[in-house]
């Protein structure tokens, strides 16, 4: 039986958390090799991912380096990417979401004529600027695909809307549903947790590079605000590395005794922190669709989201990053029980945890039964 070669590219953890559980789905196909590429794009947070899934790339590209750029990035995975792609010869690489590193994968591969596919394909928020650039890239990696695998049916009408084929777009599902299946446990242990003990747990992620600034300030200062007037409320708070990002938070969170700011934390913790969460408050993407899964509302610190099937169904609500608004939506939801509840059990419109399943099924041109959202 001759294999069809597929690469999987990743670069940073959100991308690799969610293509850790197709590595493992396309290891059990006999027609299927997979090749892992990793890009290095953020090396700590990649390492974390692998050594959860106990799955390790078989080619490293290693761009790291302190301080690194948008141009850096870009340049030196286009200077590094060629020689590996002309040793492996793929039938097809694959690449996740909006991230630079599948981005300029596509870019690389569309130059070398080796077909893309595109999970977590159509999300759009239809300005380039926000999220920066995660808006673009993904935008751009619609133009290059052969297969879309897009994770809802309105991720699909957006690349319909785009003029993109309907025979290369296939409703799957998200994978990172099917990476908590791997990652969240009744027994999960953590001092964090330890010492949040009988209070509820706020969990807070924010990094993006739109909201540095005013805009991060505003966000912290709201928290504080509300952490200050209740007294039942622990935050824990994994920070970013970006050295922007933790100088606003010491500033405007430092003192603050109801919040611990820790080191980023593996995504086997970060799951499991969720999961037991009473609210998140974010900024990120990927959150956005494993909070629903837990029951868990979230508060998107962001002016637009590509994700608006959460916001449709209820579970996340869009809060923009002024101060008043964070303070007065997050007050609300721990002050009217009504509205918690109605945000808490929502459903999921993101996945059912088979989204793996029929990647691989399509790729080995199997009988394919699209996701019902």
């Amino acid at each position: 039986m001759i294999k069809k070669k597929i690469v999987l590219t990743v670069g940073c953890r959100p991308d690799c958390i969610k293509l850790m559980p197709l590595v493992k789905e396309f290891k059990k196909r006999d027609s299927l090799e997979v090749i892992l590429l990793s890009t290095g794009q953020h090396r700590e947070m990649l390492d974390q991912v692998f050594d959860v899934f106990n799955e390790y790339p078989d080619y490293d590209l290693e761009i790291m380096k302190p301080g690194q750029s948008l141009f850096d990035i870009t340049t030196n995975i286009l200077n590094k990417i060629q020689v590996t792609m002309e040793e492996i010869k793929p039938d097809l690489v694959l690449v996740h979401g909006d991230t630079s590193t599948a981005f300029v994968t596509a870019l690389a591969c569309y130059y070398m004529q080796i077909p893309i596919g595109h999970v977590e394909a159509g999300l759009r928020t239809y300005n380039i600027y926000s999220p920066f650039p995660e808006e673009f890239n993904r935008q751009g990696i619609g133009l290059i695909a052969k297969y879309n695998f897009a994770p809802t049916k309105l991720a699909k009408q957006n690349l319909l809307n785009e003029g993109k084929d309907p025979k290369s777009i296939y409703v799957t599902g998200n994978t990172v549903i099917d990476a908590m299946k791997h990652t969240v446990v009744d027994d999960y242990h953590h001092s964090e947790l330890d010492w949040v003990g009988s209070n509820k747990l706020i969990f807070i992620t924010a990094h993006r590079r739109e909201n540095l600034g005013e805009p991060m300030h505003n966000m912290f200062r709201a928290i504080r605000r509300v952490l200050d007037e209740h007294k039942d409320l622990k935050a824990v708070y994994p920070i970013h590395m970006n050295p922007l990002v933790r100088k606003a938070a010491d500033e405007e969170l430092g003192d603050c005794d109801r919040i611990h700011i820790i080191e980023p934390i593996e995504v086997f913790d970060c799951h499991n922190f969720e999961a037991r969460s009473y609210l998140i408050l974010t900024d990120s993407g990927g959150i956005q669709e494993e909070a629903p899964a837990y029951g868990v509302p979230v508060l998107v610190m962001r002016d637009t989201t590509e994700r608006p099937e959460g916001v449709e169904a209820g579970t996340l609500k869009l809060v923009g990053t002024s101060e008043e608004v964070i303070y007065k939506e997050f007050s609300e939801l721990l002050n009217n029980k009504e509205y918690y509840n109605k945000m808490a059990k929502a459903i999921n419109p993101y996945g059912d945890g088979h989204a793996c399943e029929r990647i691989a099924d399509i790729l080995e041109e199997k009988e394919y039964e699209e996701w019902e959202n």
